[in-house]
């Protein structure tokens, strides 16, 4: 556990459960301010929770507020981030500067991997990962959560990346940084709203203990860098790849007419997704998060 100081503050029963050796699952904040409206965000958030702690598992929610990162979040630092504004969107690019500036930030996956390890955590719970955005040829906009599971050790569970992104591209990125991409009872690189991509996944594991044997031997090799578990959203869940192709490519037409870049590109394209969908996808984001919590706890009690 790294000392920050006053930049770091981990709350009481996160700290008593790591001091203990007990199981702790991050989970990030960007989901809160950035990635649904109020309520749906807070009610997700709290479930979320519940779900690592009905199976004896300590949650960290994490976020920056007021310049200090805050490793799990009381019940009213949920709400109030829930209705916060002017929330910055934060990566490992601009975390030291909401802290430096006393900032409030959420945590992108890279930023919360960051501040997960500073804690001591190992497993983290997210959604779905960035990726290389399609163009990204010309334009270079590659998600910097890449670089960071190729750098900092820390699981990421997730249901694969955003099929808005480019997908092959992604999972090529991630084997030549030499993150292990292992699937949970697939053996397809699931795409966030749908089981399937049409993707090989490189390796399959079937059980919580497998992939805690992997981390635990990736480790013990001296590798940096973290493990990404990618869990399919389940059957009853999941938009087909085929519906979610027409939806993704309107959305993304859209985001261009309106001249959307950079870290805005995907909340717009989400937000514009789930117009589309007439709250369907949002739905689909809730249930997979919510699988993927729970395989987090699964694991880290492994």
């Amino acid at each position: 556990m790294t000392d920050l100081g006053d930049k770091l503050k981990i709350a009481p029963a996160v700290r008593d459960a790591l001091s203990a050796g007990a199981p702790v699952v991050a989970l990030e904040s960007t989901i809160i301010a950035h990635g649904m409206p109020y309520p749906d965000n807070v009610a997700t958030a709290r479930s979320l929770e519940d779900e690592i702690r009905s199976q004896g598992v300590t949650p960290a929610t994490i976020a920056v507020i007021d310049g200090v990162i805050r490793v799990g979040l009381s019940d009213n630092e949920l709400e109030w981030l829930g209705k916060a504004k002017d929330v910055l969107k934060l990566s490992r690019n601009d975390l030291a500067y909401a802290l430096s500036a006393r900032k409030h930030g959420a945590t992108t996956v890279a930023a919360t991997m960051i501040c997960a390890h500073l804690a001591g955590i190992r497993i983290f719970a997210t959604g779905g990962i960035g990726g290389v955005h399609r163009g990204a040829e010309t334009s270079f906009d590659i998600s910097a959560d890449l670089e960071e599971l190729a750098t900092t050790p820390v699981a990421v569970v997730c249901a694969g990346a955003k099929a808005l992104l480019d997908l092959p591209k992604t999972l090529e990125y991630l084997e030549t940084r030499g993150v292990p991409v292992a699937g949970y009872r697939t053996d397809e690189f699931p795409a966030f709203w749908s089981r399937s991509s049409g993707l090989r996944i490189p390796i399959r594991l079937d059980t919580p203990s497998e992939f805690a044997d992997l981390i635990r031997v990736k480790c013990a090799l001296g590798l940096r860098g973290g493990v990404l578990i990618a869990n399919p959203v389940g059957v009853d869940d999941e938009i087909p790849s085929g519906e979610m192709a027409d939806v993704i490519a309107l959305a993304v037409s859209d985001a261009a007419t309106h001249g959307i870049t950079g870290k805005a590109v995907t909340p717009y394209i989400l937000a514009r997704i789930v117009e589309l969908t007439g709250g369907r996808s949002l739905r689909t984001n809730i249930a997979l998060v919510r699988s993927n919590a729970r395989l987090a706890a699964a694991i880290a009690r492994a």
